[in-house]
């Protein structure tokens, strides 16, 4: 058994054998979380259900928390369907279209969102998938505010954190309920938020907006 602190052999990640081992690792963690919450599962239980060996998944994970993280680095690398939205958001300002392929990710691999925005495990998977999210947001805020010349009212690291924690808890309730909202109508409300913002979307107006919206 590989003991805490070993390296794990590392392999690339092109190679078409680790990318299926990889995806069965995957699959078999998200299925046996859903089934029976992360802390009750063991190794042993994973590899079964994954029809992989043992040595196997400690070639390419240390522990299950290691697959967990994994996870999300793995949806991390999956920038081809981001890349080209983001860069065309950066010239044509807030089009929603980075947003939209995030929840049409999810709606495709609802159960990997279930597993990682619910904060199972000690919660590495979230704040890591959260990092990622927050990390892209302000960098795109900020070129897009170089680009246009703008100074920001609200500095943008804030101004960051605070859209991807609208967008989290969005996502988090979209994945586990039947919204009623396709990929398509949430990111739309989620744009208009963003460029109208609050008062507007509730009905107000900006001389309704002095306490209005107060919730202390």
């Amino acid at each position: 058994m590989r003991r805490e602190g070993d390296t794990v052999e590392t392999k690339p990640a092109g190679d078409r054998r680790v990318r299926r081992t990889r995806a069965a690792l995957r699959t078999a963690l998200v299925e046996l979380v859903l089934e029976k919450g992360f802390h009750a599962i063991t190794v042993e239980e994973i590899v079964e259900r994954a029809d992989v060996g043992r040595a196997t998944f400690y070639a390419h994970y240390r522990d299950k928390e290691d697959l967990l993280v994994g996870i999300v680095r793995d949806l991390a690398e999956d920038r081809e369907r981001l890349l080209p939205a983001v860069e065309q958001a950066r010239e044509q300002g807030f089009t929603g279209l980075p947003v939209l392929y995030v929840f049409q990710h999810a709606e495709q691999e609802r159960p990997v969102y279930r597993v990682i925005l619910r904060g199972e495990g000690d919660g590495q998977a979230l704040r890591e998938f959260t990092e990622l999210i927050r990390a892209q947001a302000e960098k795109v805020f900020r070129a897009r505010a170089e680009q246009l010349g703008a100074t920001p009212r609200v500095p943008l690291d804030v101004v960051a954190r605070a859209w991807t924690g609208e967008l989290i808890g969005l996502l988090s309730w979209w994945v586990e309920h039947d919204t009623g909202y396709s990929a398509e109508e949430i990111t739309a409300h989620l744009r208009d938020l963003s460029v109208y913002g609050r008062v507007w979307a509730t009905g107000l107006t900006p001389l309704d907006a002095p306490g209005a919206l107060d919730l202390t």
